[in-house]
């Protein structure tokens, strides 16, 4: 039987992720910097990509950095409580479902991708650092965020396999945390997938109000 303190760390760990993870910094800084309700703007989803069109660089920034760091929190967080590396994927895992499905927004959150980031460069710095090159090669020769995003979340798993550490694969935990997180994330970006196959998805744009993402 576990002990209680150690059934009381394994529970705490993902509450204290998923409720870090579910801060809606993206509808918040919206409206500080006057951009209102952001889920009234483009695709209505609380991400960086869509504050970047209802509140301007500067919010969308702010937002990515602070999505990130929800991941990055609890990932830290877990670490500094466990030595379990299945620990810390569950705080990963947590602080992503939070960020999509946030109880304060009734379960409609964001897409992930910011909070999954924050997490990754924790857990596997090298992985993460791969996968966000791929994203920006994707977006500088497409302009498609969204499409980014997707080729990101789908090539993470192998990036994990490969680059986990030096000549050690990671554990099974890890690999199925990572097949998990990198479906969650595309299926948030299910209705981007049927625009990009239709030909009518928007191309990212500075501009306020335009595109959806």
């Amino acid at each position: 039987m576990l002990a209680p303190n150690f059934s009381m760390t394994l529970l705490a760990i993902p509450l204290a992720a998923y409720f870090l993870g579910s801060i809606p910094f993206g509808l918040i800084l919206t409206r500080v910097f006057g951009g209102g309700d952001v889920r009234g703007v483009g695709s209505g989803n609380i991400g960086a990509t869509n504050v970047v069109r209802a509140a301007g660089l500067s919010a969308g920034l702010f937002t990515l950095l602070l999505d990130a760091a929800k991941g990055a929190g609890a990932v830290l967080l877990a670490e500094t409580l466990s030595n379990d590396s299945a620990t810390w994927m569950i705080a990963a895992i947590a602080a992503l479902v939070g960020h999509c499905f946030p109880v304060w927004l009734k379960f409609r959150g964001g897409k992930g991708v910011a909070t999954a980031v924050g997490a990754f460069l924790v857990l596997s710095p090298l992985a993460c650092l791969a996968a966000v090159i791929l994203f920006l090669l994707v977006v500088v020769f497409w302009r498609y965020v969204s499409l980014g995003s997707i080729s990101a979340a789908a090539a993470m798993p192998l990036l994990i396999y490969f680059l986990w550490a030096p000549r050690h694969a990671p554990s099974l935990a890890v690999t199925m945390g990572t097949f998990a997180a990198a479906l969650l994330i595309i299926y948030k970006h299910r209705g981007n997938l049927r625009r990009l196959m239709e030909g009518v998805e928007p191309k990212f744009s500075f501009s306020k109000n335009k595109g959806a993402q």
